[in-house]
């Protein structure tokens, strides 16, 4: 066995503890986070407020302190109302790390508060595919869908973010108000 080849395996032996660390603590959050979704769909309406905070606090977990200090500067920036920083922030935290489902949808509310539509349902398809589960994201896009005048594909979206969250905060109101004009609409 060449040099090289002792040095690299000297290197994936060090390493390969740090990653399966990782890996089992991805498993562990993916576990926590289907028993929350688990508990989240037969709760009472108090308790799934609770849960639903539960969640929010584990998709905010980048899993880099660094990263998540520009998560938390972006949402300040944001609650300050400077939305050009905030999005700036939040592009920072996707550029570093792609896979996390938050930086998008937080840059997704970023730009919709911006008014930048387009930018915005480009991030929260991110935010979708990389996490099917994000009731936050299925309300953005159903919101945006009923502001631009589709109120069958705006149902269908709220309707799928009330099957992950049957407590979520507006959005039985938003359903039967849309399905009111879908009724009128057909008379």
């Amino acid at each position: 066995m060449g040099i090289r080849a002792a040095i690299l395996n000297r290197i994936v032996a060090a390493l390969l503890p740090l990653f399966l660390t990782c890996a089992v603590a991805a498993a562990e959050d993916t576990a926590k986070l289907d028993g929350l979704f688990e508990r989240l769909g037969s709760a009472g309406e108090g308790e799934a407020s609770r849960i639903e905070r539960e969640i929010w606090i584990e998709w905010s977990k980048s899993g880099s302190p660094a990263l998540d200090l520009l998560l938390q500067r972006g949402r300040d920036a944001m609650s300050l109302g400077d939305t050009a920083q905030a999005i700036a922030h939040f592009t920072a935290v996707i550029d570093h790390d792609p896979a996390f489902a938050e930086g998008w949808n937080a840059r997704a509310t970023a730009y919709y508060q911006a008014g930048e539509f387009g930018p915005s349902l480009a991030d929260i398809g991110q935010v979708l595919t990389l996490n099917p589960r994000h009731f936050g994201a299925l309300v953005g896009l159903a919101a945006m869908l009923e502001e631009s005048g589709n109120p069958q594909k705006a149902l269908a979206a709220y309707r799928a973010a009330q099957q992950i969250h049957p407590h979520l905060n507006g959005v039985a109101e938003a359903i039967q108000r849309l399905e009111a004009q879908e009724k009128g609409q057909e008379l």
